[in-house]
């Protein structure tokens, strides 16, 4: 069975750290690999900032198209709305029966994590993986989607903070401009 860690997210726009992030957690964690979810909406964050499902999932398969084990999935975005954990975790579980899944999540939506739907059925049937935001002792540079949107409505250079493909498509497009 196959060990299949799912980190979910807006990746608006997806970053650097993300990927360090899973490919350290793929290590970390025993992982065969790591599926980027891309979600079409999170019911704990409503923002006028985020792009369209098909450029979110675009600039995500632009930058893990070359890194081993870890996919940008857009297996979220065919799921009812608004896209609940439980749910998707469930439906990726009916769908792919020769994978264990494991769900990869933040420090900051741990501590949320009661509040979210059917908590107490994703700790009991999924393994979770807690990962704080900022690892610097390890070397994961402090990013944040936030900031590069600000970054980019001022000016400022995003380069080192996304992979090339992505500042490439951002600035074609004019995203987040």
């Amino acid at each position: 069975m196959k060990r299949t860690g799912i980190f979910g997210g807006s990746f608006n726009p997806i970053h650097n750290g993300h990927i360090t992030l899973a490919r350290q957690l793929k290590e970390r964690a025993g992982l065969d690999e790591v599926w980027l979810m891309v979600s079409p909406q999170n019911p704990m964050k409503q923002s006028q900032d985020l792009l369209n499902d098909e450029a979110r999932m675009e600039m995500a398969r632009e930058a893990v198209k070359d890194v081993p084990g870890i996919i940008a999935s857009d297996y979220e975005m065919h799921l009812p709305r608004p896209s609940y954990t439980w749910n998707t975790l469930e439906a990726l579980k009916r769908d792919f029966p020769d994978r264990e899944f494991v769900l990869m999540i933040g420090g900051d939506n741990w501590d949320l994590f009661n509040k979210w739907y059917r908590a107490d059925d994703i700790r009991k049937n999924y393994e979770i993986v807690v990962y704080t935001r900022t690892p610097v002792d390890e070397g994961f540079i402090d990013i944040s989607s936030t900031d590069i949107r600000q970054r980019i409505r001022e000016g400022r250079g995003i380069r080192r903070l996304v992979p090339k493909a992505v500042a490439e498509l951002i600035m074609k497009n004019g995203y987040y401009a």
